[in-house]
């Protein structure tokens, strides 16, 4: 999925690994790290917007949850992107990392009158999910124009991908306008009839474990929908066609597989009308865009055995690999072993357990895995961890968040790190935790209890 050469990506991972213990940002006092690479994310972007280039407008935007670091959002708002956001919190972040108002899609399907009101009114693209959010809108347009594009969100309905939590297209997802069922129809075309201020339609399909061919049908489906609106109404009504992002991931190996140019390709085998310039596109690719370039660096405390497997205790578990432990069959994860001074371990190989440090029995990143022998004090690095794993923090047994830093390496392999987000601190876990009000419910009790009115007995 990116133009980054595979075996230039291995290099450019072990040679910064091997700078972060060096210069003590991963080692016993500083036992858990994220790495991202520079370039990696970078080549990711130019190719994808190679992938789409023609005729047709395309905003490209990322989308947030897959990374809401302030730092990753600049870097990626520096390359050109847009961003999309589904909620407050990332909508802040957003506009912290430099992206103005119109280079922003807001998407969620819980959105208040308030955050309604100041996408409205600062001109932020819309996706609405369903008619009583429109008719929400309805109310605060009270007749005026909106200052920026707004869309409706359809599910097609075309099915689940191979996981069903990540499937945004079953018949009883959560999300969008469900286009298969009774009236829904014509409903949607109701809604862009009385509604000239409605110009796009959105749809997201795609998710990890979804297959290509799964993807262009729902997409398919929407362009299939813009159509028939605009000619029932004889006028582009529909200028944007957003197609959300989804691309799947290969977590299997370091190849990229599927590229952006892959689905471009399906894309206009289903729509080839898609690309000819009628409609704006807009895009949210997310994890395809990170993922491959993220590492995450743990410090082996422990090895031990039971059962007759090894075991290997490091300080990345769930609290930073959240879907991978719960979920490890979908959200497998690549792992090297590296000693300690960062170099790439080799010899004969084992079968092993990687282990977290959360306080329970399934906190394990790695079953059953072949791979040289680990000892006390070695890093193992979980590979692909570039989405979701950096800022997507699961408060597990209170454990702190890991700093993560940046890296570019040149054509001599000398490495250059940059700071994107400090390790959180014990006292600010503490102190996140409502430090401030320690006496609060000591306090409530000292009052005493509360009384309850005796009720008056008719006599």
């Amino acid at each position: 999925m990116t133009s980054c050469p595979a075996p230039q990506r291995k290099r450019a991972r072990e040679a910064a690994l091997a700078r972060a213990v060096e210069d003590g940002l991963l080692g016993p006092g500083s036992p858990l790290v994220g790495l991202l690479d520079v370039d990696g994310v970078l080549a990711a972007v130019d190719a994808l917007n190679e992938a789409f280039e023609g005729p047709a407008t395309v905003h490209h935007t990322f989308a947030a949850k897959a990374c809401g670091l302030v730092p990753v959002l600049r870097l990626l708002a520096e390359a050109g992107m847009g961003c999309e956001v589904a909620s407050p919190g990332e909508l802040e972040q957003a506009l912290a990392a430099g992206f103005s108002h119109d280079r922003l899609v807001f998407d969620s399907p819980a959105k208040t009158v308030e955050e309604l009101e100041f996408a409205l009114e600062h001109g932020i693209a819309i996706n609405l999910d369903n008619f009583q959010e429109l008719e929400r809108v309805d109310r605060l347009l009270a007749g005026r124009e909106p200052a920026g594009p707004i869309g409706l969100r359809v599910n097609p309905q075309v099915g689940a991908g191979a996981i069903g939590a990540m499937s945004t297209a079953t018949a009883t997802s959560k999300f969008g306008v469900a286009l298969r069922d009774p009236g829904a129809v014509d409903a949607v075309i109701e809604a862009f009839t009385t509604r000239p201020w409605l110009n796009r339609l959105h749809a997201h399909v795609g998710s990890q474990g979804c297959p290509l061919p799964l993807i262009a049908q729902g997409v398919g489906a929407a362009y299939e929908l813009a159509e028939r609106i605009n000619t029932l109404l004889g006028q582009a009504r529909i200028t944007g066609l957003d197609i959300g992002g989804g691309l799947p991931v290969n977590f299997d190996s370091e190849d990229d597989r599927p590229t952006y140019t892959d689905y471009v390709a399906e894309l206009r085998t289903v729509a080839p009308g898609l690309f000819d310039g009628r409609y704006t596109l807009v895009t949210e690719f997310g994890r395809s865009l990170l993922a491959k370039s993220g590492t995450i660096g743990s410090v082996v405390e422990y090895t031990k055995s039971a059962g007759g497997r090894r075991i290997a205790v490091t300080h990345a578990g769930a609290q930073v690999a959240t879907r991978t432990v719960f979920m490890p069959d979908a959200w497998p994860l690549r792992v090297g072993v590296f000693d300690a001074a960062g170099r790439p371990k080799e010899g004969p190989l084992q079968v092993v357990d990687i282990a977290g440090p959360c306080c329970f029995a399934g906190d394990l990143t790695a079953s059953a895995r072949e791979l040289p022998v680990v000892e006390p004090g070695d890093v193992v690095a979980l590979y692909d961890t570039g989405a979701y794993y950096f800022s997507s923090h699961f408060s597990y047994n209170s454990l702190p968040r890991p700093a993560v830093y940046g890296y570019r390496t040149d054509f001599a392999g000398q490495v250059r790190l940059a700071m994107v987000r400090e390790a959180q601190s014990v006292r600010e876990v503490v102190e996140e935790s409502g430090l401030s009000h320690a006496d609060a419910l000591v306090a409530l009790c000292a009052r005493g209890p509360e009384r309850t009115p005796k009720k008056e007995v008719a006599g």
